[in-house]
């Protein structure tokens, strides 16, 4: 695997290979690597010929600067984790590369709705910090294809917005969540979590599941009443439990049991923040 800090040399040696007839396939990450990670790797290994991995923990998406400090670091590890699925290259830039005029006064993207519900008004500037990086990560990597996870679903959907914005042509690959044998979503917050927290953690799989396995045709208020209990139980601090039209996150109340949903859950337990969705689809 080779390593780039600067984005001038990591350019010139893609460029290279994509002369040669490569495709390349673009993981972006803040670190803190595990099987969901891994996963999207796999799958840029499969389609393209090859994989760039970044770690950069985006001090632009944080609107809580404790949020950011606690963030987990562990590169050693990373780097090893990247070594052992043959990761061909990994983008580890400073701050300085990826903003050279500094982080105030940035470029604002027009998102539209997908910004502006569920993790918006939780985590305002969130998800211009997210386009801000993406969009610079995309300059330096030029990638035929990005691979995204499904555990963080609006952002997938904010990224395709700014894909259509910069109309760009690289393909977005959103890959399926992997989960602990409990349930609970892999993410590299759960690192964060004591044993027991980390148990409690899988009511939000619990919740997630209960909506889909009893959801017909008709009101819904019901069952994310009661799978906010679920939640409550279990010791969740709730931010959210939405079912939203899976295209443009429009909150519903009613499903006709045609249309595709999607149900996202925000919960904060042990103080950290957790997240998760599930999709619903034609019974």
């Amino acid at each position: 695997m080779i390593i780039f800090k600067h984005q001038k040399d990591l350019s010139n040696f893609l460029q290279k290979q994509v002369n040669q007839g490569a495709t390349i396939g673009f993981v972006p990450t803040m670190g803190a690597l595990h099987a969901g990670h891994a996963s999207l790797i796999s799958e840029s290994k499969k389609h393209c010929k090859l994989t760039v991995c970044s770690i950069f923990v985006n001090p632009t998406q944080f609107n809580d600067t404790a949020d950011f400090a606690k963030y987990p670091k562990t590169i050693e590890s990373d780097i090893a984790l990247l070594e052992s699925l043959q990761t061909e290259v990994l983008y580890l830039p400073e701050v300085s590369d990826l903003y050279p005029s500094g982080t105030q006064q940035l470029e604002h993207y027009d998102l539209g709705k997908v910004a502006d519900v569920l993790e918006g008004p939780s985590r305002p500037g969130h998800f211009q910090g997210v386009c801000q990086v993406v969009n610079r990560l995309l300059m330096a990597v030029q990638p035929h294809q990005l691979f995204m996870g499904q555990k963080d679903f609006q952002q997938c959907r904010v990224v395709a917005r700014l894909l259509e914005l910069t109309n760009s042509s690289v393909k977005l690959v959103t890959c399926p969540t992997l989960r602990e044998p409990s349930g609970l979503a892999m993410s590299s917050r759960n690192m964060r979590l004591s044993e027991v927290a980390k148990q409690k953690a899988a009511a939000i799989y619990q919740a997630l599941n209960y909506i889909n396995s009893s959801l017909k045709p008709g009101p819904i208020q019901t069952l994310t009443e009661e799978a906010c209990s679920i939640l409550e139980k279990a010791g969740f601090k709730i931010d959210y439990l939405k079912v939203c039209n899976y295209y443009d996150l429009s909150e519903t109340d009613q499903w006709n049991g045609t249309d595709v949903l999607v149900i996202l859950i925000a919960a904060y337990i042990d103080d950290v923040r957790l997240i998760d969705n599930m999709i619903v689809s034609s019974r």
